[in-house]
C-alpha cells in the first residue's frame, strides 16, 4: 500500500477530484449529556495504543457519511444528515464484509479467508481474487474502514501535528477519548485539525471530524451510527456470484474497475496517475489527468457522470503562472489545479503550494 498517497487522500478529500480517504463520524454525546468519565491518558499514551492495536476484534457497525464542503463534489452525500450508508462486519479472525450503498447501486466486498469477492450493482459486475484481502479499495470502501485509515493518518501525521487529548464523549453510545491532531506552524494547510475518536476498550478509531481554517463545524464527517463488538453470523463472510453476474479473476494487487467505476473515477479524477511531494499536511499529489478527460471524451448523461470540463469551467476558475495556463477548484478543505497541458495537483493546501509542488516534479 502507498501509506503517503493514502494519508494525502485523506488530507485532501473533500476537492473536486472527489478523493476521500476519512474515515468515521459517529453520533456525539447527546445535548446536556455528561461525558464520560474515563481513566486520564496522555496524547503520547493514546496514540501508542490506537497505532498498536491491529487485530480488529469480531464486530458490525453501520456507517453514515456527510459533507458541507461550500462546493457540490460529484461522489460525496451533501447534507449534513441523512448521508448514505455502509455496512462492516468482521469476524476478529481476518474475514470481513463491507457493504456501501451509492444513490440506487451498492457494493460490496467480502473476504471469506482465502479469497475477496467485490460485487458491483451498477453493472452486476464481481471481481474475484484469490489469496490476501485486497488492498486496492474505492474511496467508498475506505470510508468503511474505520481503525486501519485513522491508525495509518495519526502515525503518519503525528511528528507533523500538535497532539492533545480533548476530554471525553459518547459515540455510538461508547465511551471515547477524543484525540485532536493540529498541524505545526511550519504546515501550510487549510485545515485547522482533525479530531478522532478513541474507543476506550478496543482503542479502535470511532469518529474523525476534519475543521477547516475559518470554519466553527467539520467540513467533512463520516461515522458510525452503531457499533457492537461480538460474534457474527458466518454467512456474512461468504460469497456466492448472483445468477448473470460477469466474473472476472485477478491476483491481488491487480484489481481491475469495473466499467461503473471507469465512468465513475473518470470523472471524479480519481484516475490521476500521480506521486506525492512533500511531506506532512502540506503533502500534495501531482500527476496527470487521463489522455481524453480534457478534450470532451468523457460521456454524460450515464450514471454519475460529470464531463470533466465542464466541471472545471462551472466551479473554477482560470489562472495561469509558470505551468502555464489552468484552472483552479477551491473548497473548504482542499485545492485543485488542472493546467491546459493536463498536468494535476491536489492537496489540503493553498493554491501557491500546488504550483510550487508541479514546479517540483
Amino acid at each position: 500500500m502507498d501509506r503517503k498517497r493514502t494519508a494525502l487522500t485523506v488530507a485532501a478529500a473533500g476537492t473536486a477530484t472527489g478523493v476521500v480517504g476519512l474515515i468515521l463520524l459517529a453520533t456525539p454525546a447527546g445535548a446536556g449529556e455528561q461525558p464520560p468519565a474515563l481513566p486520564e491518558i496522555s496524547p503520547e499514551a493514546l496514540v501508542e495504543s490506537v497505532i498498536k492495536t491491529e487485530k480488529i476484534p469480531a464486530m458490525s457497525g453501520a456507517v453514515e457519511f456527510t459533507s458541507d464542503l461550500g462546493l457540490p463534489v460529484p461522489g460525496l452525500p451533501q447534507a449534513r444528515s441523512g448521508g448514505e450508508a455502509a455496512h462492516v462486519y468482521t469476524d476478529g479472525e481476518g474475514r470481513a464484509r463491507v457493504s456501501v450503498s451509492q444513490g440506487g447501486s451498492e457494493r460490496t466486498i467480502v473476504h471469506d479467508g482465502t479469497t475477496t469477492w467485490i460485487w458491483n450493482s451498477a453493472d452486476r459486475s464481481v471481481q474475484k481474487m484469490v489469496g490476501s484481502a485486497t488492498e486496492e479499495k474505492t474511496a467508498e470502501h475506505k470510508l468503511a474502514d474505520p481503525s486501519a485509515a485513522a491508525r495509518e493518518f495519526i502515525a503518519l501525521m503525528g511528528k507533523d501535528s500538535t497532539i492533545t487529548v480533548d476530554g471525553t464523549a459518547r459515540v455510538a453510545d461508547r465511551p471515547v477519548y477524543q484525540l485532536v491532531l493540529t498541524p505545526k506552524p511550519t504546515e501550510r494547510t487549510l485545515l485547522r485539525e482533525v479530531r478522532v475518536a478513541v474507543d476506550s476498550e478496543t482503542r479502535l478509531p470511532l469518529r474523525l471530524e476534519v475543521l477547516a481554517n475559518g470554519q466553527a463545524e467539520p467540513a467533512l464527517r463520516v461515522g458510525f451510527t452503531d457499533f457492537e463488538t461480538g460474534a457474527q453470523d458466518a454467512s456474512l463472510f461468504t460469497y456466492t456470484p448472483p445468477a448473470g453476474a460477469k466474473v472476472t479473476e485477478s491476483k491481488p494487487g491487480d484489481h481491475k474497475p469495473s466499467e461503473a467505476e471507469m465512468k465513475e473515477h473518470q470523472n471524479l479524477f480519481e484516475s490521476i496517475d500521480g506521486k506525492a511531494v512533500g511531506e506532512g499536511w502540506d503533502t500534495v499529489l501531482v500527476g496527470k489527468v487521463p489522455a481524453g478527460l480534457l478534450s470532451g471524451d468523457a460521456k454524460s448523461g450515464e450514471r454519475g457522470s460529470t464531463d470533466p470540463t465542464q466541471l472545471l469551467k462551472q466551479f473554477g476558475k482560470e489562472v495561469s503562472g509558470p505551468f502555464g495556463t489552468g484552472y483552479v477548484i477551491s473548497s473548504k478543505v482542499g485545492t485543485l489545479l488542472v493546467t491546459a497541458d493536463g498536468r494535476a495537483a491536489l492537496g489540503a493546501v493553498p493554491q501557491q503550494v500546488l504550483v510550487d509542488a508541479i514546479g517540483a516534479k
